[in-house]
């Protein structure tokens, strides 16, 4: 797969459908951190997951559109160059992740002031969603899905990016962050256009690349709730739920690859951000009033 980006030829040979060799004179940025927008022509079409042909496109900077699908659809033909790259990466410290990335100043969209953003992480079935959905109730927060996102852009009909986002999620990866931050930053948008201000952002960021690139072009977070849960009691929480909720994850097979993928990528990040003193470490086998206790002791402290 060959790629010219603003006039830099980058190369991808593909040996299988899961290994990629990455050959890029350097690596660059998500479009959307760089204040540019690209239209991307593909001349010849492939499976994104089956490459045996070069494919070969080009790009050229354009106004930004107001179709939010053609913009997803753009993010997603050039996220595959640093997912791949990310694949490599994943679990370095985010200076050895971008030490080679084009330097670009890039300022926040948001302050810590205007926009206050709690990032929720813990493993699948940890209870994030239920806690969630407490403090919007008692807190005025608004909760933001990473995970739902991505479900309803799937469902979206015409999205062109829904059969990339749906083969991610039942394979238990990660979709590429340039389409989960532009979803993310897009309903922060709309909310704070109504005076929203206070934000829970669930499942999100799940590497350490998209937690560099949130806090750098959206908003910087305050802290993360981390929900700590034995990975047996978030399995049979699962498989409880999967018989009801229709979702493709919800399976002994993708739980399991779930549960894999959060360790070796997600893990890294909590520990990033312990390392600031951002972290409130949540203990979440006990019942939900009694971890909600805790949650409400976090919020009231560090927000």
């Amino acid at each position: 797969m060959s790629f010219i980006i603003s006039s830099v030829p980058c190369t991808i040979l593909a040996r299988s459908s899961t290994r990629y060799a990455l050959r890029v004179p350097l690596l660059f940025r998500p479009l959307t951190s760089r204040g540019f927008h690209a239209k991307v022509k593909i001349l010849q079409k492939k499976k994104f997951h089956e490459p045996s042909k070069p494919i070969r496109a080009e790009a050229v900077s354009t106004p930004p559109s107001r179709n939010s699908g053609k913009s997803l659809l753009l993010v997603a033909s050039l996220a595959i160059v640093t997912t791949i790259a990310s694949f490599l990466y994943q679990k370095d410290e985010p200076q050895e992740f971008i030490e080679e990335e084009i330097k670009m100043s890039q300022t926040p969209e948001f302050t810590t002031e205007q926009v206050k953003v709690i990032f929720v992480l813990g493993g699948p079935g940890a209870g994030k969603g239920t806690q969630c959905a407490k403090l919007v109730a008692d807190h005025d927060f608004v909760h933001l899905s990473a995970g739902d996102l991505l479900r309803a852009e799937q469902a979206r009909e015409g999205s062109e990016v829904g059969a990339l986002i749906k083969h991610y999620i039942t394979e238990g990866l990660i979709v590429p962050q340039e389409i989960t931050i532009q979803l993310l930053n897009t309903a922060i948008k709309e909310n704070y256009s109504k005076g929203r201000q206070n934000f829970l952002i669930d499942g999100f960021p799940r590497k350490m690349d998209q937690a560099i690139t949130f806090e750098e072009i959206v908003v910087p977070s305050r802290f993360v709730l981390f929900f700590d849960c034995p990975e047996s009691v978030m399995l049979e929480r699962l498989l409880e739920r999967g018989k009801t909720s229709g979702r493709d994850d919800d399976n002994a097979e993708s739980i399991k690859k779930r549960f894999k993928t959060f360790e070796e990528t997600s893990m890294p990040v909590v520990e990033y951000f312990a390392k600031q003193d951002k972290v409130v470490k949540i203990v979440c086998d006990k019942s939900v009033n009694e971890v909600y206790a805790e949650v409400e002791t976090a919020i009231e402290k560090r927000l």
